[in-house]
């Protein structure tokens, strides 16, 4: 059995605190928050785990195998560096870190430690999105075109992060694992019109090594709650609605093709339409799936979906796209 620390309670800390309690595999061993508050709840919720504020005592403790951060961004780097110094394996919810350096860093020090460094790219564990992945390699939906996606509500504002570092690890992360494919440059755009220097909405535009690309919209300042990705393919195109109660996923059969009239010899594009289908997808908790990953990781000693490399993806064009964003959105190349 796995014996876990999960640092950090708040909304999201919660959720994996409840998941790591719940698993077979693992055993909940610290729970570690500032807030006496919280910790008193966390207490009462689950008494076999030991509470504390001091992050010291609990990667002292020489059985604890895992710490699972989940804290706020930019303080990241800091608790899991000191966690893979003191020889324990480290899950971190994104944004992973919010430096290129630092993420290099850690999953450097990770390797040469002989520890497993994961990343909360939770959609990357989505039953939807592994078939949409599927579907992709398969050439299902033909040579995919565009994807774009909405990651947008009316909810938590942010002091610490701005809407790109909130919520675009989420989309950016997962439309790079589905298409596989090296980002080129990207430019950002947004606005802060609640906080000076936070922006609260922000619109994103991925370029890839072919003629592919993404956009991502997202927002804490909408009327809307959405949370949407489109494929565009050459064959079909393909809908994840994750707000969707069973029909998350609809294929359509639709598509343009640039056809010859051989009459005279003139160019046209014709449209198909057809059918729309919806893909049985097994459903399952992707946070709960996300959990037993890295418990199989740390137990088996197997290299994550979501690994330190993946996240370094990940922050390169985070990086890219604030920096775009400061600069009006001129576009930024992708090292």
């Amino acid at each position: 059995m796995i014996e876990v620390a999960v640092i950090g309670v708040g909304g999201w800390g919660k959720n994996l605190a409840r998941n790591y309690y719940q698993l077979p595999e693992a055993n909940l061993r610290y729970i570690c928050d500032l807030d006496p508050a919280k910790l008193e709840a966390m207490q009462r919720q689950y008494p076999g785990a030991t509470t504390t504020s001091s992050y010291d005592d609990v990667l002292a403790d020489p059985e604890l195998d895992a710490v699972v951060i989940a804290t706020t961004g930019p303080s990241h780097y800091e608790l899991a560096k000191k966690a893979l110094l003191a020889g324990k394996d480290v899950y971190v919810e994104k944004p992973f870190v919010l430096e290129v350096e630092h993420a290099v860093e850690l999953t450097e020090l990770a390797e040469k430690g002989d520890r497993i460094v994961m990343v909360g790219h939770l959609l990357e564990y989505h039953p939807v999105v592994a078939r949409l992945k599927s579907m992709i390699e398969a050439g299902d939906l033909g040579d995919v075109y565009y994807i774009y996606s909405q990651r947008l509500n009316l909810g938590t504002v942010r002091e610490d992060e701005n809407a790109l570092w909130n919520f675009a690890p989420h989309d950016i992360s997962s439309i790079l694992y589905l298409l596989g494919k090296k980002p080129v440059d990207v430019s950002a755009r947004g606005q802060d019109y609640l906080q000076r220097d936070v922006e609260d909405v922000v619109f994103l535009t991925i370029s890839f090594e072919d003629s592919t690309m993404a956009h991502i919209h997202v927002s804490w300042l909408d009327p809307h709650k959405v949370r949407k990705l489109t494929i565009v393919g050459s064959s079909k195109m393909a809908v994840f609605d994750d707000l969707e109660s069973s029909e998350k996923l609809k294929v359509y059969d639709k598509g343009a093709r640039l056809s010859q009239d051989y009459d005279t010899f003139a160019e046209y594009v014709g449209l198909r339409f057809g059918d729309i289908t919806i893909p049985y997808v097994k459903t399952g908790e992707p946070l709960r799936i996300e959990c037993l990953h890295f418990i199989d990781c740390v137990e088996n000693r197997k290299q994550p979906r979501s690994d330190g490399h993946d996240g370094i993806r990940v922050i390169k064009v985070l990086d890219a796209a604030q920096r775009s964003l400061k600069n009006n959105g001129v576009p930024v190349a992708i090292d």
